[in-house]
């Protein structure tokens, strides 16, 4: 791996476990053992670096999740896949997202709350990548745009609030709740 990689993988980890604010660039070179020079070569700030992290966290879950419900040939079947993904990830069964730690982009998000901040906005960026995959799944699946439209905002509802009770609540079957409750309102 090269030393670029490195420093991103090792600061997107302590940022997601600690928070970016509560780390600092040191902690980053202890941890990774890379030299300041070496650091500063690739990231002129700490703000370059965080950005860099934000962008690998949105292509490892984009990428993990699309893994996980891309071959959903129904919309049950997508209901089913992202949420079983998400228990997956609560429960640290998703080892390619480490520990889980809540959602990386709120906390990021909420750390760097200025809308014109470009951290902030690649926060939101991932948000609408998501709000993609699932739209695209949900398309393919009803043909009604009115309906498929509501089914996106209940999913994606329901997903940032199983995050959420995951992580704030210690709700380890938020999960499986928020499937449960999609599934019902399917058949309504």
């Amino acid at each position: 791996m090269n030393k670029r990689a490195e420093l991103i993988d090792t600061a997107l980890e302590l940022f997601y476990q600690s928070g970016i604010h509560a780390v600092g660039i040191n902690e980053v070179l202890a941890q990774s053992g890379i030299a300041k020079k070496t650091l500063y070569k690739y990231f002129p700030s700490k703000d370059d670096l965080i950005l860099s992290c934000v962008i690998e966290r949105d292509q490892r879950f984009t990428r993990w999740l699309l893994s996980r419900c891309q071959k959903s040939d129904s919309v049950n079947a997508f209901i089913e896949d992202v949420f079983n993904a998400l228990d997956d990830w609560f429960n640290n069964k998703a080892t390619e997202l480490g520990r889980f730690g809540g959602c990386f982009f709120i906390n990021t998000a909420a750390e760097y709350s200025d809308d014109k901040c470009q951290i902030y906005l690649q926060c939101q960026q991932h948000k609408n990548n998501i709000k993609r995959i699932f739209s695209d799944q949900l398309s393919a699946h009803i043909l009604n745009e009115n309906r498929a439209e509501l089914m996106l905002d209940t999913l994606l509802l329901l997903k940032e609030g199983a995050i959420n009770s995951a992580f704030v609540m210690g709700d380890m079957q938020a999960a499986i709740k928020a499937k449960n409750i999609a599934l019902n309102l399917l058949y309504r």
